[in-house]
């Protein structure tokens, strides 16, 4: 059986992960700390990634390394700056050479859609990305995460995957889509760009998980998009959760309009997984 190192195991994206791949992989799952709901046949490794750590806190033997964890203070600016400089670029640079020296076979890195410059267009992989003082520190530290993990091509096969606004069932209330679901339940009125606000192509978690799962067998290096099957506004992702409700959301209107950010998803559909969830049929999974 295959050995793969997984970190944000406890992750919205890295626990359905390891739900899937724990039949067929030997899974060590590096986690702050160990979940209350916990899979038997996991090896949870406690380790905080914003700290220094020694590879001998790691296993040996490791095939594959999914470094998914990301910095929950990258809001915090600049109060939260350390910790995301330590998890999303020192963290990656000592997983990476842990894994030159551990002779793996391939790392995947989890980067974000958000680092493409505005564009009318859907964003190819190989679109323009935002200039570096407009990047913000945590989407900085995304790029530098992934200018590293293209360095070490070389020595193993390198994945890089840009998701755009994955979302499922648990995930934290504070990212966009159960954000819009709480204030939606809860009455509070929905800012708007425009009249409907800007479009997106939300990814159901599973639809990821299956994405991701089919890279482990690529033997070449390369950039993915992840994103959904269709492209819906904010007012329509707020109409169908209003309608799922049973509550009519309330919008405020701006003045203003809203680049959009939606992915193009040739190259993922022709080499990973097309996806197959719409929006509407797993509302109920943001409860």
């Amino acid at each position: 059986m295959k050995k793969a190192l997984i970190t944000g195991a406890n992750g919205l994206l890295g626990k359905n992960l390891c739900s899937q791949l724990s039949q067929d992989w030997d899974l060590y799952a590096v986690v702050r700390t160990k979940p209350k709901s916990f899979l038997n046949s996991i090896n949870y490794i406690p380790l905080d990634l914003s700290r220094n750590f020694s590879y001998n806190d790691l296993p040996s033997g490791i095939d594959c390394v999914l470094h998914l964890a990301q910095s929950s203070r990258y809001k915090d600016f600049p109060e939260g700056a350390d910790d995301v400089f330590s998890i999303n670029v020192k963290a990656t640079h000592n997983l990476l050479e842990y894994s030159r020296k551990s002779k793996i076979k391939h790392f995947i890195y989890a980067s974000s859609g958000g680092v493409y410059a505005e564009s009318k267009n859907p964003l190819k992989e190989y679109s323009p990305k935002m200039d570096h003082e407009n990047l913000g520190c945590y989407l900085g530290s995304k790029i530098c995460g992934e200018i590293l993990v293209q360095n070490y091509s070389s020595f193993f096969t390198t994945s890089i995957v840009r998701p755009f606004f994955i979302y499922g069932f648990g995930q934290k209330r504070n990212m966009l889509i159960p954000r819009l679901f709480d204030n939606i339940s809860k009455g509070n009125s929905i800012d708007l760009n425009g009249d409907e606000g800007l479009k997106i192509n939300p990814i159901h978690v599973e639809d990821a998980v299956q994405c991701v799962e089919s890279l482990l067998d690529k033997t070449h290096s390369s950039i993915y998009n992840l994103a959904g099957p269709e492209v819906v506004s904010l007012r329509e992702i707020c109409e169908a959760i209003g309608d799922y409700l049973g509550e009519k959301p309330v919008f405020n209107l701006l003045d203003s309009s809203s680049a959009n950010i939606v992915a193009d998803i040739s190259l993922m559909k022709s080499e990973l997984h097309i996806p197959v969830i719409s929006f509407n049929e797993r509302i109920g999974d943001l409860r």
